[in-house]
């Protein structure tokens, strides 16, 4: 069996390379090339993507006595992943690129190319699980053993035919364990750092990126309480999201939150916090994963963000892959443009993107 393994130049995926040439298989490493930090004006170093990974990752690949090849993706990624990003903040929505670049880069464009070339399996070093369901052969998504660092939310868009050839070698691991094996194997990344920034937008400053990648400058507008009057003014829509106390300017009395922004008006409303509360919300693009389509109310455990802690709610599908999920307790800053993730115990049941919060 053939494996091509997914190689960032972190220590996870040098792990599942490690793993996956100690199983068996006969593998070769591929990074790919997402962006080159010149083009966008970054230094990039210190993100999960930087260029100088790439060796990183092809030292590991010599260590193991494997092939490494770089793989140009970087027009690709303007596309299916900044373009939407930078497309999805203009429309007052807070997306998730992680999940675009699961969806579109590794899963969809990396594991085609594996196919073509005759490998059997994709492997990544993501912490989730695949199973199967012996009673009718259906391919499941699990949570990882490790919840702690469980990534099987950004994860919920693969399909049947996608899970039948990825491997997920750290699943069963917990992080410890896998700087461990990296350690015993004396792979050069085993002390390396994790990334926590979003790769292209290293620090977190998602304004100034957006300025930068488009070209124009996120004006000043009002911000506005519940009633519509004017209570300041903020320095960009784009600057703010649901839930943000701080950095308002606002000498309001009492502690106010965003609420909600209109980009074509370019006014943010603000409130107390229990006006964030919310009992239910609707999603778009909803992908049932490792269950069908149910044909009714479904109890369910939902996360609305990466890594927030479960709820209990009932969904309800609706025509044309929406979807309606009830809350049993109100949930704080449900945001359009997230995730919504359904599980069962450590089952992922599919996931969709939050179009709006039902107060």
């Amino acid at each position: 069996m053939r494996a091509l393994i997914a190689m960032s130049g972190g220590v996870d995926s040098s792990v599942a390379a490690q793993e996956m040439q100690r199983a068996g298989y006969d593998c070769a490493g591929v990074t790919m090339r997402l962006y080159r930090s010149s083009d966008l004006g970054l230094a990039c170093h210190k993100s999960c993507c930087a260029e100088s990974d790439a060796e990183d990752a092809a030292f590991v690949c010599s260590q193991l006595g494997i092939p490494h090849e770089l793989l140009d993706y970087t027009g690709l990624f303007r596309v299916q992943v900044i373009q939407r990003f930078a497309d999805e903040y203009a429309r007052g929505r807070t997306p998730n690129p992680c999940i675009d670049c699961n969806r579109f880069m590794k899963f969809e464009a990396l594991l085609d190319e594996a196919l073509a070339r005759g490998f059997d399996v994709l492997a990544t070093g993501h912490y989730a699980r695949i199973s199967r369901d012996p009673a009718n052969g259906r391919w499941q998504l699990r949570k990882a053993a490790d919840e702690s660092k469980d990534q099987s939310y950004v994860l919920y868009m693969l399909t049947q035919r996608q899970l039948a050839h990825l491997r997920f070698p750290l699943g069963e691991l917990r992080k410890s364990e896998a700087r461990q094996l990296a350690e015993a194997g004396g792979l050069v990344t085993a002390a390396k750092r994790e990334s926590q920034d979003i790769c292209f937008v290293p620090g977190g400053d998602y304004a100034a990126f957006l300025e930068q990648w488009t070209g124009k400058a996120c004006p000043p507008g009002d911000i506005l309480d519940r009633e519509g009057r004017v209570l300041g003014r903020h320095r960009g829509a784009i600057r703010c999201t649901v839930g943000q106390r701080r950095g308002l300017g606002l000498a309001a009395g009492e502690p106010v939150y965003v609420l909600d922004k209109d980009m074509g008006a370019n006014t943010v409303t603000v409130g107390p916090e229990e006006a964030l509360y919310s009992g239910g919300l609707t999603a778009a693009a909803f992908h049932w994963l490792s269950i069908p389509e149910p044909a009714g109310p479904l109890r369910v455990h939902a996360m609305t963000r990466y890594r927030q802690k479960e709820f209990a709610a009932t969904a309800v599908p609706l025509p044309g892959r929406r979807l309606r999920l009830d809350f049993d307790a109100p949930q704080r800053a449900v945001t359009p443009g997230q995730a919504v993730v359904l599980y069962d115990g450590d089952l992922v049941l599919g996931g969709g993107t939050i179009e709006a919060a039902i107060k």
